[in-house]
């Protein structure tokens, strides 16, 4: 075997130790090795093939563990698989894994794995992240999602329990990113089998990461304790994760700076000055691979009023960025032209001629462009901005309300719920609707892949020119000016009003060590993580 594939990704793979917490020389443990996380919103799955959500990863990456983990700097490491080999043609991928176990003491096999990648690309298990397996270019993915074969067919099979292969419909060289992301994770098909819909439910849900589940009260807290079936449980530190959800970023600071929560990842919308000089060893901004955006419905069921175009730049002109980021947020965030995160790796900024504008003439131009659309003051354009429940998210629509109405459009504003919100951007039930996207691995198609035909895509873009882009980046030496272009058909045809790209302005206490200030991703793991004593 050696002879028929490179050997440069097995010596990365031997090269590169997996992370544990590790003290630095002179730090002296605390006593109590426990970390209380801070969540927005209850938690909508903790099933790897079901969840969508950034913070259901974040509890995900405690509990299961996949082929690859990220390090402090997101590159990545080994995780179940100790070392792989890449063939020559670059489309076959062979991964030997290690000597790991499920929670309940069952050996984590190469068919775990094999279960559930079908299980994530089956239509019978309806997986809004199906899409995930075309865009890793694992081959029949697409084939099998539209239900033409079986998932059986899919390109992956266990050579024997230790050795797992994948086969590519095509070169993919962010391959390896996507090996952290949980819907690669794998699931002990005997307990999902056994339990059906609630084999995720405290007593049921049986895991390989470093942490198991105790308990989960939905919308209140989850209680992770050590796995100590996991390889490196001998290198983990902190023996509890509570994930406590607190729907008031306000409330949450309240409950951070009472000692009641350790780590806020986003704090209120404009507190972050005051914090940095109140709280100079805690309050600490890093950039976060996520880009936050109003999307327009141009599906059959949106509006007719935004299938123009003129409309759809309109409103975006309207937009004063400037005013969001250094008024409203306040915390390291920028001005967003375009849809891809500017640190994501391997990124070049499209030529987008409205971000060279100033903001009183986008505004001209916004209500020129209305008249020419057919709307003024006797008639006006109406529209509906939907966002889910959150200070921040209401003070931005709000804001956005005053900059359409300096335009002359009527905003009404509609809050729901997180699960309500998600469930009308899949079903395509709304007009305007507040969202973000967070990337799942450190490479732009990441982003760009969002608004492919076919693709997650919650306003039904479609445009050919872009889908061709996409297509060609997938075999390119160097995708970055595909993906440029991509974006610059993307604000050409102004699918979504680019908003801002995010920072994460966060208050962690000084005493947590080893989590990762460098990673863009901001992917994060309790078990490379520690508490000194102070």
């Amino acid at each position: 075997m050696t002879r028929l594939f490179l050997t440069t990704a097995l010596v990365m793979g031997l090269a590169v130790p997996a992370l544990a917490a590790k003290p630095a020389e002179g730090e002296k443990l605390a006593e109590k090795q426990e970390l209380n996380y801070w969540l927005l919103d209850a938690l909508k799955s903790l099933d790897p093939h079901k969840n969508t959500d950034r913070e259901g990863s974040d509890v995900l990456r405690q509990l299961f563990e996949g082929l690859l983990n990220e390090d402090e700097t997101g590159a990545m490491v080994p995780g179940v698989a100790e070392t792989w080999e890449i063939s020559p043609d670059k489309k076959t991928y062979v991964f030997h894994l290690r000597d790991a176990k499920w929670s309940n003491g069952d050996p984590v096999k190469a068919g775990d794995f094999v279960y559930g990648w079908r299980r994530l690309v089956d239509p019978a298990t309806a997986s809004e992240y199906a899409w995930f397996m075309e865009l890793m270019n694992v081959e029949n993915a697409s084939a099998i999602v539209k239900g033409e074969k079986k998932p059986d067919e899919l390109g992956i099979k266990a050579i024997d329990d230790k050795t797992l292969e994948v086969k590519l419909t095509t070169p993919t060289p962010y391959l390896l990113k996507t090996l952290a992301h949980p819907s690669t994770f794998p699931v002990l098909q005997k307990v999902v089998e056994a339990e059906g819909d609630n084999w995720t439910q405290p007593g049921k849900l049986v895991s390989n990461g470093a942490y198991k589940l105790d308990s989960h009260d939905l919308g209140v807290q989850a209680v992770l304790s050590r796995n100590e079936n996991y390889w490196d449980n001998a290198n983990t530190v902190l023996n509890t994760v509570r994930f406590i959800t607190v729907n008031d970023q306000n409330i949450g600071l309240t409950r951070y700076l009472a000692g009641e929560l350790d780590w806020m990842d986003r704090t209120p919308a404009g507190q972050f000055p005051r914090l940095q000089k109140e709280y100079p060893d805690q309050a600490v901004s890093v950039p976060d691979a996520c880009s936050y955006a109003y999307l327009f419905n141009l599906s059959d069921k949106g509006p007719a009023a935004l299938k123009d175009l003129r409309v759809r730049q309109a409103l975006s002109y309207a937009v004063d960025r400037d005013i969001i980021v250094d008024k409203v947020l306040q915390g390291g965030q920028k001005p967003a032209y375009w849809w891809t995160h500017w640190a994501v790796e391997g990124f070049e900024a499209p030529d987008i001629e409205m971000a060279k504008w100033t903001q009183a003439e986008r505004v001209e131009k916004a209500k020129a462009l209305l008249a020419e659309a057919g709307y003024g003051p006797d008639k006006p354009l109406k529209v509906t901005i939907q966002y889910n429940t959150a200070d921040d998210h209401k003070k931005l629509a709000v804001a956005v309300q005053q900059f359409w109405k300096q335009i002359g459009v009527q905003v009404e504003l509609a809050n729901y719920e997180w699960k309500v919100h998600t469930d009308r951007l899949q079903n395509q039930d709304f007009e305007v609707a507040r969202y973000a996207w967070c990337a799942d691995y450190n490479e732009p198609s990441t982003f760009v892949d969002y608004f492919r035909t076919g693709g997650y895509n919650n306003g039904k873009f479609s445009n050919a020119d872009y889908d061709k882009a996409l297509e060609e980046a997938k075999t390119a030496a160097d995708p970055a000016p595909l993906y440029k272009k991509a974006e610059e058909i993307l604000i050409g045809n102004m699918a979504l009003v680019p908003v801002y790209h995010y920072a994460k302005p966060m208050m962690v206490k000084p005493d947590l060590r080893g989590w990762p200030k460098a990673n863009v991703m901001n992917d994060w793991y309790a078990k490379d993580m520690y508490r000194v004593a102070q």
